[in-house]
């Protein structure tokens, strides 16, 4: 890494909070603040042709500065645009598609069948652990059973459920 470079990342990194301070308080929003703070570190560390600098803290700020006024004149000119709702939605639809949905209805009953064929305690430990959420110890001071039980139950039952599933279905791929 160059002396410059070093010198940058140095200061930017013992700078880095005023500089999200002064953002904050040029622009009004923190999560804009530190996209910028992000994009001045960057501009500073590409930057071509400059020597090692004396003094790289008004330079850091210098670049903040500039991209806060970049920022402001493009909404100033109308440049960003915000999007409906419903263009929102139509773009980043968080929900699975019909036929995805339905492919992971079916895993899970799937799922639920070789949970179903468990033993009583394997299924009990099992569901209490992995879909309650309880710890092993919690569940072993519920069951009155030994952690090294409450153990050998969840590697019964996940073992049972790759061999039904496969191993494939474990790690998420088709």
């Amino acid at each position: 890494m160059s002396k410059r470079r070093e010198t940058l990342l140095s200061s930017f990194a013992q700078h880095r909070e005023a500089l999200l301070r002064f953002l904050v308080r040029k622009l009004g929003n923190a999560a804009l603040a530190e996209d910028l703070a992000q994009e001045t570190w960057l501009r500073a560390a590409n930057a071509d042709g400059l020597a090692v600098l004396d003094n790289p803290r008004p330079y850091l700020f210098r670049i903040a500065a500039n991209l806060a006024l970049d920022h402001q004149r493009h909404v100033g000119y109308g440049i960003e645009v915000e999007a409906t709702e419903e263009v929102v939605t139509a773009v980043a639809d968080p929900r699975p598609s019909p036929e995805e949905a339905t492919l992971q209805r079916a895993e899970f009953c799937r799922l639920m069948e070789v949970v179903n064929s468990l033993s009583p305690r394997c299924r009990e430990v099992f569901i209490l652990c992995r879909f309650e959420g309880m710890t092993q110890a919690e569940v072993a001071g519920k069951l009155g059973i030994s952690r090294a039980t409450v153990v050998t139950h969840v590697v019964h039952a996940l073992a049972a459920i790759e061999r039904a599933m496969g191993p494939t279905h474990r790690r998420g791929e088709a």
